[in-house]
């Protein structure tokens, strides 16, 4: 169960019930909480689904891992490309 005060929040900026609100938090929770090298394998696979081509998959990846909540350090494509292919 997330912090109780925080649930309250959202249900009182929301049309949200107490129930809902902890779901959502919970799932913005373990969103952000995915590792780098997880959330750039789901990405790429993401991009790829849609007709992307890598430098631009590995720039926008490397954009959208500065914008974290958390930020994750700065990597370079080349590092991108090892988590991906190894």
């Amino acid at each position: 169960m997330p912090d109780p005060a925080l649930v309250n929040h959202v249900v009182a900026t929301t049309s949200l019930t107490p129930g809902e609100a902890a779901r959502v938090i919970d799932d913005v929770i373990a969103f952000h909480a995915q590792g780098v090298e997880d959330y750039v394998r789901a990405r790429h696979a993401h991009l790829k689904t849609y007709g992307a081509k890598n430098p631009e998959i590995f720039a926008r990846i490397a954009e959208e891992l500065g914008e974290r909540v958390v930020a994750a350090p700065e990597l370079s494509e080349r590092q991108l490309r090892r988590i991906i292919y190894g």
